[in-house]
């Protein structure tokens, strides 16, 4: 049986990303530990998160709806952002979804979302068996998102580049193993920063039934490179 992190239930709560520390300098993180990081989860979600030879395991359990994340302490602004990724084989179907993304609200969120995807998200992309289905996604100012395919059972950079663009509001770039697959102009700046976040969650959108099986993800590292 796995030995989960356990965290202060005051650390727990959404509201202490408000108070997290801004940082301007560069970040690099492995996971031989998790000391600036904190748990993210939803309530009545385990802790069901690990650190192990580097690496970051996180998973959610069948027939639940499980939201388990961690987050950094810190909050970052302008710059580009890296997660590494290993994306396995997923649950036929199941609504369960691999997330690497920053966060300062609802409105203020970009994301990387991996999942199997629904039958209709995926016979409109031309899914082949060994496929998953990855949103590349800005969740407010504007709202936009775009669905595109990842390889099963392979390690894959994940990277978002955030830097002032029109009128000083961000310009956002999703790059996957460093080849861009999308880019927005959005009407925020450097007014907003955010939390990173690795994720496992058992999420609606991310398929057609409640999951069957556990499924997992792991995280290998995380950068953050100072943009101006």
């Amino acid at each position: 049986m796995r030995a989960y992190a356990v965290v202060a239930a005051v650390l727990l709560c959404a509201g202490c990303v408000s108070s997290a520390r801004l940082q301007s300098t560069r970040g690099r993180w492995g996971f031989n530990d998790l000391e600036e990081w904190q748990n993210d989860c939803a309530r009545m979600s385990p802790a069901s998160y690990v650190t192990t030879n580097g690496l970051l395991h996180i998973s959610t359990r069948e027939r639940t709806r499980d939201r388990v994340k961690v987050r950094t302490r810190n909050r970052f602004g302008a710059g580009t952002y890296t997660w590494r990724i290993y994306v396995p084989e997923m649950g036929e179907g199941d609504q369960a979804s691999i997330g690497a993304f920053l966060y300062k609200d609802d409105k203020h969120e970009l994301d990387f979302e991996i999942g199997y995807g629904k039958k209709k998200v995926r016979a409109e992309l031309g899914a082949e068996e060994d496929d998953v289905v990855c949103y590349c996604s800005s969740q407010g100012n504007p709202y936009s998102s775009s669905q595109l395919l990842l390889t099963r059972g392979m390690w894959h950079k994940f990277t978002l580049e955030v830097l002032p663009g029109e009128e000083g509001n961000y310009h956002v770039k999703w790059s996957i193993d460093d080849k861009q697959m999308k880019r927005l102009q959005t009407r925020f700046g450097g007014e907003v920063s955010f939390t990173i976040h690795c994720s496992v969650e058992n999420l609606l959108f991310m398929g057609d039934h409640i999951p069957a099986r556990e499924n997992y993800a792991l995280f290998d590292y995380v950068v953050y490179e100072p943009g101006d």
